[in-house]
């Protein structure tokens, strides 16, 4: 962590830092359930694609490796150790988007009396708020609520769980976040005991393709471009009113523009950041 001389005005940091070090075992092989790793150093594991990251605030090799020989599908490729902060490509700090004042629970900030303020603890998944699309679907949030009435929301691939805490904060009343990963469920789970929001949402482990046909207002979907084609060919993503639709390149967001152009939907706004990222907000006629 920066020293206190190097943080803004009304920043302290504060005891509840989650780690100091983050010691990540890269796996080839994928685990079903979680693996039951004793001790407070085990943090959780990541799934994706046919590997899994293991994660521990301490060094654990000897620990992996027991687990391992009982785990004859599993090959250790890799381990790495790294600060928190290089985890997550930079210093997770306090920031501004359009009404939000987003802030990690371990530094102490002075929020206006305007903000609506969201408490984010991203742990070790990606999602602090900081990414082109996320702050683009932030954006599209404020602006969807706006101007419509949006009471129930369906954030799929919620990850740490922002725009899920962002529409709770605007107002919606209920808020289903998915997400197929199990650590990022929990992630979104803790944020939501953070901001005292568990009467509004609730946080569950799944395929976004299996929740698309729950009821709601409205749909925001950041998520792979693979599951996006998914929604988009899904009889429940048709019921949707509103919905945004995020974390896509320049050809990836063509091809939706052209899918969109087939059904009774209205893009009322879109977004490119440096050329690459694109998300749309849209109204189904």
């Amino acid at each position: 962590m920066a020293e206190s001389g190097d943080r803004p005005p009304g920043q302290e940091e504060s005891a509840d830092f989650p780690y100091r070090d983050l010691y990540v075992y890269h796996l080839k092989g994928r685990l079903k359930p979680e693996p039951e790793l004793s001790g407070i150093d085990f943090i959780g594991s990541w799934e994706e694609e046919g590997f899994t990251f293991l994660f521990f605030s301490r060094p654990s090799h000897r620990k992996v490796a027991d687990f391992l020989s009982s785990q004859p599908l599993l090959t250790l490729l890799d381990e790495y150790h790294m600060s928190y902060d290089e985890w997550h490509g930079g210093k997770v700090a306090p920031f501004r988007s359009g009404r939000f004042f987003i802030s990690p629970p371990w530094i102490k900030s002075d929020s206006r009396k305007q903000d609506l303020h969201i408490i984010l603890d991203p742990g070790v998944v990606f999602g602090t708020g900081t990414h082109a699309t996320t702050r683009d679907c932030l954006e599209a949030l404020e602006l969807a609520c706006s101007s419509h009435n949006i009471e129930s929301v369906l954030d799929l691939g919620t990850g740490t769980g922002l725009l899920a805490l962002a529409a709770a904060r605007l107002g919606c009343k209920y808020i289903l976040a998915v997400d197929i990963n199990l650590l990022a469920a929990k992630t979104t789970q803790r944020n939501i005991r953070l901001n005292q929001l568990d009467d509004k949402i609730l946080a569950v482990q799944g395929r976004a393709e299996d929740f698309v046909d729950c009821h709601s207002d409205l749909v925001i979907a950041n998520i792979h471009y693979d599951v996006v084609k998914n929604l988009l060919n899904s009889e429940g993503f048709l019921s949707k009113k509103w919905f945004v639709l995020s974390g896509l390149f320049r050809s990836q967001a063509r091809d939706v523009a052209h899918k969109l152009s087939q059904y009774p939907a209205k893009i009322i706004k879109k977004w490119e950041r440096d050329g690459i990222w694109h998300t749309f907000f849209c109204k189904m006629c």
